[in-house]
């Protein structure tokens, strides 16, 4: 495999260092006080970061060996995930701090935007020619 091939695993980084950096600014800027969440924002993208990084190169080695069954490992990679996301979305859901709106639709953006970023390296992935 070539190095071309890992080229989405730098790219999902920097996105995920973009996406931190924004979301830690507009939390400033609109002096919400994040500091108090179960879960820190830098450690959320970090988690994403790395289950985004696991699944796609799950999907590389796929790839190589049988490429009809990409989509469906996809689909099993994003419903893992997203059984994941729950248990780890389980402790702010029994808080009940009055931050724990703002924590979990942080939580849920944070999610949606991995979610849409993989699926576009999904998609370019079953888009190359063989």
């Amino acid at each position: 495999m070539s190095l071309k091939n890992y080229k989405p695993v730098f790219h999902l980084f920097c996105f995920a260092v973009v996406a931190c950096i924004v979301h830690i600014a507009a939390f400033f800027l609109l002096e919400i006080k994040f500091q108090k969440f179960h879960y820190s924002i830098e450690l959320l993208y970090l988690i994403f970061f790395g289950l985004s990084a696991l699944l796609y190169l799950i999907l590389l080695k796929v790839k190589n060996k049988n490429f009809e069954i990409v989509g469906m490992v996809f689909l099993f990679g994003t419903f893992t995930q997203m059984l994941l996301g729950y248990l780890i979305l389980q402790p702010i859901l029994e808080n009940k701090t009055e931050t724990v709106i703002v924590e979990k639709v942080s939580f849920f953006i944070t999610f949606i935007l991995f979610l849409l970023f993989q699926t576009l390296l999904t998609v370019r992935l079953l888009n190359e020619k063989r």
